[in-house]
């Protein structure tokens, strides 16, 4: 029989050392049904005859009284307050003899069907940490997104029973602790191990994409330091191109000293966090390498007006008239219409950069107007469709969150979702980009992806956010609870 690893034995016999612990401390948790269930399905949402029979087998560590209270309220409405004025109307028996919290024993499970909230109670007696009464309702929220109402209750009633009246020794922390202390060691190896392959893989991408750059670079190194050698030094948009290529040398001299010591690193080497680092370094300064030379390339075509200058403009102009003709497509999804006067000035605002790209287009042909100019033009055209953009966007946000923080989350996304597709235009040379980094990115499938993703965090944090308050007609009542939203 083939020997088992040391590490594989040691595994094994911890897990046995664990497994009898907790053989030995379950039973001292005695399983107790509801002592009594109560539901009040106003909003008319629950399946009675699967809801009655899974709560009746429902463990409780103590007998616990459980009440389930549905509603079809408003997203407006604080839940919490609402079901604190259904016990008081026809339920006092659930509160507490002063009428100052929930009555002992009790469990209140409360879901508001057209308010989108979740809400869970306690008596004194019964009572756990926000924390907890956060993972109840989180447990909840996918079967309640679905509409899945009676499968949802009956989760979030289960999950309160695992937590309330739960004996120490069988929290999460203690079980955790046992645990850790037995397979941190084997548990920090397989990380650490894991880490390693990982840092392997992303080195040997990075390698492999700075290479591909660093290829097409020094292939055409001859041709670039002859393109701009002829590059007018008279033209705005010459000169700022010329200032880049400078420390164009320079940079290829770095990167072919990065890439011959990356090269020639072994797999331990190439697990090493700072030479993963130093290969994410040399794929991003080939690639901006391998933008800057066909900026290089346009510049000297477009601003002699040479036998490839057309090719060049189009070059300049066509990423934008190719983002343009998305802008339809976005003003047609619900979550990113925006508002009619948005919708309205982005769409005319998209034409008319249309029809100036066609009319520079003519005027470079026939010589009315300058290189410089028709960039200059360009320019502009990016700048105010940048700021339409902009606007529509805000319109969005403003239209979907309910204060400056959610917008603040969502403005974090569009503009994470830009920097994004920045990172992956280096290859893409462009005079513009080149002259004015700091130019307003015209894509309209970067601020869509950005739009979806603020409005995939917005609606975690809603999620997340707890409400512990009574409202105004709550008084000085105090009884444990929270609500949140689904």
């Amino acid at each position: 029989m083939k020997k088992l690893p040391p590490a594989v034995v040691v595994l094994l016999w911890i897990a046995a050392v664990l497994l009898g612990w907790l053989g030995l401390a379950t039973p001292a948790a005695v399983a107790s049904p509801p002592s009594e269930v109560v539901v009040e399905d106003t909003a008319g949402a629950l399946y009675r005859p699967q809801l009655d029979p899974a709560l009746a087998q429902i463990s409780f560590y103590e007998p616990t009284k459980v009440a389930v209270f549905t509603r079809a309220g408003s997203p407006s409405d604080n839940l919490n307050e609402e079901v604190l004025r259904f016990a008081r109307d026809r339920h006092p028996e659930w509160l507490s003899a002063d009428g100052q919290k929930w009555a002992d024993g009790l469990f209140v499970f409360a879901l508001d069907t057209t308010g989108r909230q979740v809400g869970t109670y306690f008596g004194e007696n019964r009572k756990v940490g926000l924390d907890e009464q956060a993972a109840i309702q989180d447990d909840t929220r996918q079967l309640f997104r679905e509409a899945q109402w009676t499968d949802g209750v009956i989760a979030g009633v289960k999950s309160a029973a695992s937590r309330i009246a739960r004996p120490w020794y069988l929290s999460p922390a203690v079980l955790i602790t046992a645990g850790v202390s037995g397979l941190v060691g084997l548990a920090g190896a397989g990380t650490w191990l894991g880490i390693r392959a990982w840092r392997r893989r992303k080195f040997a991408e990075a390698l492999e994409s700075g290479d591909r750059s660093y290829s097409s670079v020094t292939m055409r190194l001859d041709e670039t330091e002859l393109n701009a050698s002829t590059i007018p030094e008279n033209s705005t948009y010459g000169t700022l191109v010329l200032e880049r290529w400078h420390s164009f040398r320079q940079q290829h001299r770095e990167a072919t000293e990065l890439r011959e010591r990356l090269t020639a690193l072994d797999a331990k080497g190439r697990s090493v966090g700072k030479n993963l680092a130093d290969a994410r370094r040399y794929e991003e300064l080939c690639q901006t390498l391998d933008g800057l030379d066909d900026a290089i390339a346009d510049s000297n075509s477009l601003l002699n007006l040479d036998s490839r200058w057309r090719e060049a403009w189009r070059n300049q102009a066509g990423d934008l008239v190719e983002q343009l003709d998305g802008v339809e497509t976005m003003l047609g999804e619900a979550k990113t219409a925006g508002t009619p006067e948005t919708a309205a000035a982005l769409r005319a605002g998209a034409q008319h950069a249309r029809d100036e790209v066609e009319r520079l287009a003519a005027r470079l042909e026939d010589r009315r107007v300058s290189p410089d100019e028709a960039l200059d033009h360009l320019v502009a055209e990016r700048r105010r469709v940048g700021e339409l953009l902009d606007r529509h966007a805000d319109a969005v946000m403003y239209e979907y969150t309910k204060n400056e923080k959610e917008r603040d989350l969502m403005r974090g996304k569009i503009e994470s979702s830009a920097q994004d597709w920045r990172r992956g235009r280096r290859t893409r040379g462009s005079i513009l980009d080149v002259a004015y980094p700091t130019l307003p990115i015209i894509n309209v499938m970067a601020y869509s992806n950005g739009i979806n993703a603020g409005y995939s965090a917005v609606n975690s944090s809603r999620s997340s956010s707890q409400s512990t308050g009574y409202g105004s007609s709550g008084g000085s009542f105090s009884g444990a609870g929270s609500s949140s939203r689904f």
